[in-house]
């Protein structure tokens, strides 16, 4: 008799030891899946280099743009494009469009889907026109089609007049108009006599 019992009780040991070995084993695993899901996203999910990229409208070129590397930020919930090492767009307006603006920086990010655009670092921008914009940072709000920045900015104008706005700017998208904060400049007679008329 004490032979079945000993066996019996090796028997439920091994049982209770097998029982917590399972869940020993199976809350590894839970915590397993819970770190992965905590992993960040926030890693590039295409990587472009040497990219030249073409925007059309209609078969028309609308944006041409050359960047050493540009990533692409897709798995988070506010996707974005980075041009971390510079950015060079050309832009074309249909009424001239062998005369393409310009815009230089030497960071540039954008939301694609709240169409909201940053570029930093030594910003210059050239319009069809021939105005020349320099800043250290500018930021562009497609949705409402405004230009601003907060930094100081110097404008030359196509006649070699020149504009400082100390505060920074606001600007139609397309430099059609413009508002300067603390502006100073230096412009000839005959364009102030011209505004006077």
């Amino acid at each position: 008799m004490k032979f079945f019992r000993n066996i019996s009780y090796k028997k439920n040991i091994a049982y209770l030891f097998s029982c917590a070995i399972f869940f020993v084993m199976s809350s590894c695993e839970e915590d397993l899946t819970k770190a992965g899901g905590k992993q960040s996203k926030n890693f590039p999910s295409q990587i472009i280099n040497n990219a030249n990229i073409i925007q059309r409208d209609s078969g028309f070129v609308t944006m041409r743009a050359k960047a050493p590397i540009i990533e692409k930020y897709e798995l988070i919930d506010s996707p974005y494009t980075v041009a971390r090492k510079g950015i060079d767009i050309q832009f074309f307006d249909k009424k001239k469009p062998k005369v393409p603006g310009t815009i230089k920086a030497k960071y540039a990010r954008i939301f694609e889907y709240k169409k909201f655009y940053e570029a930093k670092g030594n910003v210059r921008i050239t319009t069809n026109e021939g105005q020349k914009f320099a800043m250290q940072s500018i930021f562009w709000d497609q949705r409402k089609k405004r230009i601003y920045t907060r930094d100081t900015v110097y404008v030359t104008m196509e006649d070699g007049s020149t504009l400082v706005g100390a505060n920074g700017m606001t600007a139609k998208d397309d430099f059609s108009e413009y508002v300067f904060y603390q502006n100073s400049g230096d412009f000839t007679t005959s364009k102030l006599s011209e505004k006077q008329k």
